[in-house]
């Protein structure tokens, strides 16, 4: 018995040191194949349209370095954001979901307090269980931590890119294969507009300038003024302060991939620029009108032989969170997030038809309750305004803005090409050709020649809340009941 049971334990510890072997070897393996996967660096700005890029158009405008980003790259001319608010819309980047179904309504901070539900994880948490190093820095606009945690917080005035992407240089030096999430707070609007209501705006631009950095400022005769505001001197004032901001953010971009390249990673690391929403302007962000939610979006990914130099199919940041997954190697089931991986669409792989995406918009701040949804559909565009017999809520730093203001205070008929009366007091629904309206204005739900698109877009929307778990799915047949007991069971 005494030699039966020393067999025995002989043998236990055999089988235990062969497992955890094994287990090693695995792991070793495992860890190789994860050092040869790419780096990806995720580069958000806050509030920043299309409207304010050199690649996107502008002549005016100075960003060489994210010009030179879309010169490697490509640039997608049909990019949007789901949500045209920065903490409901950054929910989505890092869940894939629509913040309807997570609890990410409004804005996290002060008195709105909204909050992702502690059940949903994220982006940074599944590349960090499939080793992958996280890193954020600037803005970060989340909530809860533990769902949205990065392993490292790294300090730095989110103003100040230069100082920011001198900060980061640490994480190229890692020897797994980083996640950044570099966030800025520029062209965000300052805290304050001044002394007098006709004061623009500063945009974060500091009149002793930031460290580091040579600030590129522009006059307000210069500026393009966007089609849906009024061109009056207080746009163009406030739009030369948004442009400063916007350079700034260039320079520390630019600051940002002399790091990478001196690194040595370069030629191994995806990056991709997307701002949150658009530009802070009434009209814009907020609103899921196309200056709030069509946005930059540039990504280098030099694993690829060649990029095509623009795309124009449909892509929305539900989906980037799956994409990213898709270059790092990490497994998913499909059904896990409501976005589709675009990664295809970029090397050419993909050959699907991309022409449709979903927005879904519900607060900014906690008194701006004004659920929106939308589906975009080719040319066509539908957007469902459920609390359509509410005025239109403003943000708070947008109903200072100069901007508005001269129109509030001056009893102006119009807001750049849409009356003040149809910014204030939306339909129920409003239908738009974008091909031959760009700007919004003529709205088709009454147009007999449109009936059977309407139908056909309503149903398209009526399937989206549905099997995107919608709450706001019950003001379609005013049923209820579909809002459930209350209880928890």
């Amino acid at each position: 018995m005494k030699l039966n049971l020393q067999h025995s334990i002989f043998f236990f510890l055999s089988l235990i040191f062969g497992l955890t072997s094994c287990q090693s070897s695995r792991s070793t393996a495992q860890l190789k194949e994860a050092d040869d996967r790419p780096n990806i660096i995720l580069f958000v700005s806050d509030d920043h349209g299309k409207d304010a890029l050199g690649c996107y158009g502008n002549p005016v405008i100075k960003t060489p370095n994210l010009d030179q980003l879309a010169e490697d790259g490509t640039i997608f001319n049909n990019a949007f954001c789901t949500s045209a608010s920065c903490a409901a819309s950054r929910s989505v980047i890092l869940t894939g979901k629509f913040g309807h179904a997570t609890g990410s309504y409004g804005h996290t901070h002060d008195y709105h307090h909204f909050s992702t539900y502690e059940t949903e994880t994220s982006l940074p948490i599944i590349l960090e269980e499939n080793g992958y190093y996280t890193a954020r820095i600037g803005k970060y606009h989340l909530a809860p931590e533990k769902v949205f945690h990065f392993q490292e917080v790294i300090p730095g005035n989110q103003r100040n890119t230069v100082e920011m992407a001198n900060n980061v240089k640490k994480v190229f030096d890692k020897n797994e294969p980083f996640f950044l999430y570099f966030c800025t707070g520029d062209p965000h609007r300052g805290e304050s507009t001044g002394p007098n209501w006709d004061d623009p705006n500063s945009f974060g631009n500091s009149k002793t300038g930031y460290q580091g950095v040579e600030e590129i400022t522009y006059t307000p005769e210069e500026v393009l003024v966007p089609s849906f505001l009024p061109d009056t001197k207080e746009s163009r004032e406030e739009l030369a302060q948004y442009y400063q901001s916007v350079s700034r953010i260039d320079t520390g971009f630019g600051k940002m991939m002399e790091h990478l390249k001196s690194s040595g990673k370069l030629d191994n690391t995806i990056v991709i620029y997307i701002s949150d929403n658009g530009i802070a302007f009434p009209g814009a962000k907020t609103t899921l009108y196309e200056p709030g939610m069509n946005l930059p979006c540039i990504i280098k990914n030099p694993l690829l032989k060649e990029q095509d130099k623009v795309k124009n199919e449909f892509i929305s940041w539900v989906d980037l969170t799956p994409t990213i997954l898709d270059w790092a190697g990490v497994n998913y089931p499909k059904e896990q997030f409501h976005g589709q991986s675009f990664e295809g669409v970029l090397s050419g792989d993909d050959v699907a038809v991309r022409d449709e995406i979903y927005a879904s918009h519900t607060f900014h701040e906690i008194t701006m309750y004004y659920p929106m949804r939308v589906v975009r559909h080719q040319n066509y565009k539908l957007i469902f305004n459920i609390a359509s017999g509410l005025e239109y809520p403003f943000a708070s730093d947008l109903w200072v803005s100069s901007t508005w203001q001269q129109v509030y205070r001056s009893n102006g008929k119009y807001f750049g090409k849409r009356t003040v009366e149809d910014y204030l007091h939306h339909a129920e629904f409003e239908l738009y050709d974008l091909e031959k309206d760009p700007d919004e204005i003529h709205n088709l739900v009454d147009s007999k020649a449109h009936q059977e698109v309407l139908e056909t877009m309503k149903k398209k929307m009526k399937q989206f809340q549905q099997d995107t778990q919608d709450p706001w799915k019950v003001f379609w047949d005013k049923d209820y009941s579909l809002q459930g007991t209350g209880l928890n069971l």
